[in-house]
């Protein structure tokens, strides 16, 4: 868009790009069986550990044994798997202490130090769990994952390459793959990974959600429509989706079909304020300014910091 266009400036429809994020987790659910009975004359060392009881003869006489080292990694499996993750996290600490060196444990570990938002030391730790076996294409995958989170576009693009160099059929990194590429301004690449990660996974309404946001950048306006409307039928209560169907139809000049696009995305999510106000832009090019009013105070409302909406 020419800056010096006041009009076009004017009538701007505020785009909703929605590049959600997954993030791995090691396979955990086949490693979690562990059964121990707790004592309580634990050692400084091991406390908290559960140790485990053998009986050694009829008459039921108890000798205490430490629990090794693959039942405290199970044990810190156990415990990320029932969501308790301060007691995993107690757990991983004690195996990296330990010199555990098991890729599962800094790649789980890894997990929960990005949910927290310690992102450089999740870097840290799932780059431990690649140099232990470097084959692993979620590691990979997570490291692209952490690496966007710290704004390192160009290094997120180069592990998720990595991820799907080990695995080609890898859906989810191709399409974050294509979400890298996008905020690289590198479009008909982005394109092309969308479509990879359709083709693998035919259901997958974010893909065919941003394909069409692409799409639509690169002026191929029905085709960013039918790609969309593709993840609408997919997902029929994609409150984004909807959003940004309205924002393609009103480039094609169908105005009432994106004021309901619109008005759907909203009966969704009410309190979408990219949506209402989307909706203000469209109601003022069908003339009806004082709903248009309406819809625009209410995006403001929802977000008093919209700038675009003020």
């Amino acid at each position: 868009m020419d800056s010096s266009d006041k009009d076009q400036i004017q009538k701007k429809i505020t785009e909703v790009k929605t590049f959600p994020v997954s993030f791995a987790l090691s396979e955990i659910k086949e490693n979690i069986a562990i059964t121990t009975n707790t004592t309580s004359n634990t050692s400084k060392e091991q406390k908290g550990f559960g140790e485990q009881r053998k009986t050694i003869n009829k008459k039921e006489t108890n000798t205490i044994s430490k629990p090794s080292k693959e039942q405290i990694i199970k044990q810190a499996f156990k415990f990320h798997l029932q969501g308790n993750i301060s007691e995993a996290a107690k757990y991983y600490k004690y195996c990296i202490k330990k010199e555990f060196n098991d890729q599962r444990v800094f790649f789980n570990y890894a997990a929960i130090l990005k949910n927290n938002g310690q992102l450089k030391e999740a870097e840290l730790s799932t780059r431990k769990a690649i140099e232990i076996n470097p084959y692993n294409a979620k590691a990979h995958y997570n490291l692209g994952n952490i690496l966007g989170d710290l704004g390192k576009s160009k290094d997120a693009e180069l592990s998720y390459h990595k991820a799907i160099e080990l695995n080609p059929n890898y859906a989810i990194a191709h399409y974050n793959l294509g979400n890298t590429l996008y905020a690289l301004g590198k479009l008909k690449d982005a394109e092309l990974s969308y479509r990879k990660a359709i083709e693998i996974k035919p259901d997958f309404a974010d893909a065919y959600s941003n394909l069409g946001i692409i799409l639509k950048d690169l002026g191929k306006l029905q085709e960013a429509e039918l790609s969309t409307r593709k993840s609408i039928e997919i997902k029929h209560d994609y409150a984004e989706a909807h959003s940004n169907l309205g924002s393609i139809l009103k480039e094609l000049d169908k105005l009432e079909e994106a004021e309901s696009s619109i008005r759907k995305a909203i009966e969704i999510n009410p309190h979408f304020a990219e949506a209402n106000s989307n909706l203000g832009s469209i109601l003022k090019e069908l003339d009806k300014l004082e709903d248009a009013e309406l819809s625009t105070r209410k995006a403001i409302e929802i977000n008093p910091n919209f700038a675009e909406a003020h």
